[in-house]
């Protein structure tokens, strides 16, 4: 699945440092010659991919990005210290725009893990009046001063594969789900088609922060889907592009008759739509068990043993039931996992350019 997270942001390089007007005054050194010391060098503002990130929420956060200025120069030929670079990691695969008044241009293409790209390069230092001694100017009181660093706008996008797609009928609690575990704020209402663009969260593993999941929620999708009823095409494109789904199923829309009725509708959706999509691996879950009484709820349990489904219940609203749910989405992730950090290795579709239409924002939970 892939969705567009932007940032605009601004840097800074430093400043280059002044050189230093100074002479030699010691003691038997009456009329001693120059000796200001250089300028350091402003620090220059570098991106670089790392593979641990997964989007620019950060960078949404905080606009104006500063490395550090050079020091001046100083005496006895002492040079000023160079500015540190300052080095900004992003997620592999961002690109970055510079911003300016006749458009856009692109600077980085960050595909490779560890790749750095300078976009701000950091102002010379300037010389001391040392450097301006010659046989007809043995005494120069003056010296260069340092030179500004470049300022660059930049506008930074990132196209992001998605783990796990939630799936579902309308009004199944999704948007509610991905609230809890990530700290994507999507809109949640008692109603269908809350949800009309995906929303996307990143969930980060508690005990090691290296682990992280891109969880996306799809847009609750009808019978017909497949034939383009309810926005279905643009939905399913969505759905074909995740690496397995979590299919949530409101108890509202279960029956004791048949109570997994709602799982096969969208099913025979995703068969109809693609027949590799229909067979993509699933988690089916249960959700709003907090509506109904805990014999209906063992009912169901027990039910669901005897047909041989793992069905998770749970309460996304209360909270109910989620952990043990993560557990297998963590392990459903892992058994999928590739060597890439993005999943670039999965054969997933090529994306259209309908797909890019929406900025889709990224949200992740610490």
């Amino acid at each position: 699945m892939r969705f567009v997270d932007e940032a605009r942001i601004q840097v800074r390089a430093g400043k280059g440092g002044h050189g230093c007007v100074s002479f030699r005054r010691e003691k038997f050194v009456p009329r001693g010659g120059p000796n200001g010391g250089n300028g350091g060098n402003g620090g220059s503002v570098i991106l670089r991919a790392e593979p641990r990130l997964l989007s620019l929420y950060d960078f949404r956060l905080k606009r104006l990005y500063e490395a550090r200025n050079g020091q001046p120069g100083m005496g006895s030929q002492c040079d000023g210290k160079n500015g540190e670079d300052l080095v900004l990691d992003l997620p592999v695969g961002t690109l970055a725009y510079a911003v300016d008044e006749d458009g856009e241009r692109l600077l980085a293409d960050l595909s490779e893990a560890g790749q750095e790209v300078l976009v701000a390069q950091g102002g010379r230092g300037g010389k001391g009046n040392e450097h301006f001694k010659t046989s007809t100017m043995r005494a120069p009181r003056f010296a260069q001063p340092g030179e500004p660093g470049e300022v660059v706008d930049l506008r930074l996008e990132l196209k992001i594969l998605a783990d796990a797609g939630l799936l579902g009928l309308p009004n199944a609690g999704k948007s509610t789900f991905i609230s809890q575990v990530s700290a994507a704020r999507p809109k949640i209402a008692a109603y269908p088609f809350t949800t009309l663009t995906p929303n996307l969260g990143v969930m980060i593993d508690e005990y090691d922060p290296d682990r992280r999941m891109v969880i996306a929620d799809i847009p609750g999708l009808i019978e017909g889907a497949h034939e383009g009823q309810g926005l279905g095409h643009r939905f399913l494109k969505h759905v074909e592009r995740t690496r397995f789904l979590v299919h949530i199923l409101s108890i509202e829309d279960v029956n004791d008759d048949d109570p997994w009725a709602g799982f096969e509708l969208i099913n025979e959706e995703l068969r109809r739509f693609s027949e590799e999509l229909g067979q993509r691996r699933q988690i089916e879950v249960v959700n709003k068990i907090d509506l109904v009484t805990s014999e209906r709820l063992e009912a169901l349990r027990e039910r669901a043993a005897a047909d041989g489904r793992q069905v998770f219940f749970i309460s996304a609203r209360e909270g109910e039931g989620l952990e043990p749910l993560v557990a297998e989405l963590w392990r459903m992730r892992d058994s999928l996992e590739t060597h890439d950090p993005l999943h670039r290795a999965w054969d997933a579709p090529e994306a259209e350019e309908d797909d890019f239409e929406d900025i889709e924002v990224v949200y992740t939970r610490e």
